[in-house]
């Protein structure tokens, strides 16, 4: 690992420019082909080509477990744990699935970023009004069932401490109504990349694991908090295989 003094030469040269330019031109490419009518090969190609991008200049690795989980072509809503910003890069870059996002509002701010997310097809949600958020998802149906997979982050914020926070119910409520199966992951050692609510990004090594799938044939589908406590226990417990 690079000592301090040449790691922050090298993070606010090179890596936060790299951030700023490949947001700037993959987004407007994103965005041109996006409104030319390819927002999911956009997103597969080049949003996932921003994401490991930066994910390689920061000098992080990112490991894969569990990939045959996966059924090709099935659409899975997918629940995440979140520790870091860098949760996104992860995600993004090496699931390897169509995924479309359901994101905070806010994001929708960020010059070239946000209006990319929108021409994807990714679900903003503006968390202070409940009824707009629903609305937004609801929106979002079709296009879940066309093959892409949704992505939640059922904590509802990143957690400041590594524990795994309280599930909020939305995203298991959703694949109940669309009958379709809930998609474990966690997400390991991005905090220690690039912690909570700071830029002190540092070289590491993330782990991404992908679980079994709750399908709409198990016995805990059917209950909403027990399919939530389901989901969450299996996220738990594949963290808590990292810390062994």
């Amino acid at each position: 690992m690079m000592t301090r003094l040449p790691w922050l030469i090298y993070k606010w040269g090179f890596v936060a420019p790299l951030l700023a330019l490949s947001t700037i031109v993959l987004g407007s490419l994103i965005i041109i082909l996006s409104f030319l009518g390819a927002p999911d090969f956009s997103s597969r190609v080049f949003g996932t080509l921003w994401a490991r991008l930066n994910a390689g200049a920061s000098l992080a690795s990112v490991e894969v477990a569990g990939r045959e989980h996966i059924k090709p072509g099935q659409s899975y809503v997918i629940a995440a744990n979140h520790q870091s910003q860098f949760d996104i890069f992860v995600l993004y870059g090496f699931l390897g699935m169509d995924i479309k996002w359901v994101m905070k509002q806010e994001l929708r701010q960020v010059p070239f970023l946000g209006l990319a997310c929108v021409a994807m097809g990714h679900i903003l949600i503006d968390r202070s009004n409940t009824e707009a958020a629903i609305s937004s998802i609801n929106n979002a149906r079709d296009r879940i069932r066309r093959g892409n997979s949704v992505v939640f982050f059922p904590e509802g914020t990143r957690s400041r401490t590594g524990e795994l926070k309280s599930f909020k119910k939305g995203a298991f409520r959703l694949a109940q109504e669309l009958g379709l199966p809930v998609l474990p992951v966690a997400i390991h050692g991005t905090r220690e990349i690039l912690p909570s609510d700071t830029l002190d990004l540092k070289p590491g090594r993330a782990r991404l694991i992908i679980g079994e799938p709750v399908t709409p044939d198990s016995e805990c589908f059917s209950d909403l908090p027990l399919l939530t406590r389901e989901t969450q226990e299996r996220i738990e417990e594949m963290l808590a295989s990292q810390k062994a």
